[in-house]
């Protein structure tokens, strides 16, 4: 890479949210990072990379995984380590999808939610949910790598009424 400006390097995503009100089920909120090929950019993801689980050439891992939104800080930390991302591999779709239990919860019924995704000290967004309350599932941010190979940070919520699973295979489809 050349010149002043090199791009996002390694990314840290943070999620976090308030406890559910005593006597309700937890809220199981988790992030979820997507990896996709330069070939199949918007196709079927290469592979995901959620629930404790870290990529399979160690570039993306989840380092907190909570199932409770109990803790002081945050509750969930991912870390993207794009630079080392085989150049195979031309964009990254980072999400956040709520485990849905018994009854179907929205971003609106978990309390205090919101993320943060810095590039070392440098913080790209700091955000609740808005624009996707209803939304049992939602992108927060895109990371495309460029034709001279630097990772670009899109910042972008979208919302979806699927469950995680279901996320899993949609969060990183064309919608323009």
């Amino acid at each position: 890479m050349t010149g002043i400006n090199k791009g996002q390097s390694k990314v840290q995503v943070a999620l976090k949210w308030d406890p559910s009100p005593l006597g309700q089920p937890a809220h199981d909120l988790d992030i979820i990072a997507g990896t996709y090929t330069a070939a199949d950019p918007y196709g079927e993801p290469a592979y995901l990379v959620h629930f404790d689980r870290r990529s399979p050439d160690g570039t993306i891992t989840l380092n907190r995984d909570s199932q409770t939104g109990q803790g002081l800080g945050a509750d969930e930390v991912m870390t993207l380590e794009l630079e080392r991302l085989s150049p195979s591999y031309a964009r990254v779709v980072v999400g956040v999808a709520i485990q849905q239990g018994s009854s179907p919860k929205t971003f609106s019924d978990v309390a205090n939610c919101s993320f943060r995704i810095a590039d070392g000290i440098t913080e790209l967004v700091n955000s609740g949910f808005v624009g996707a309350l209803g939304a049992k599932a939602a992108t927060v941010a895109e990371f495309i790598r460029n034709d001279s190979g630097e990772w670009q940070f899109h910042e972008g919520i979208r919302g979806f009424d699927a469950d995680p699973d279901e996320f899993g295979g949609l969060m990183g489809r064309d919608y323009s």
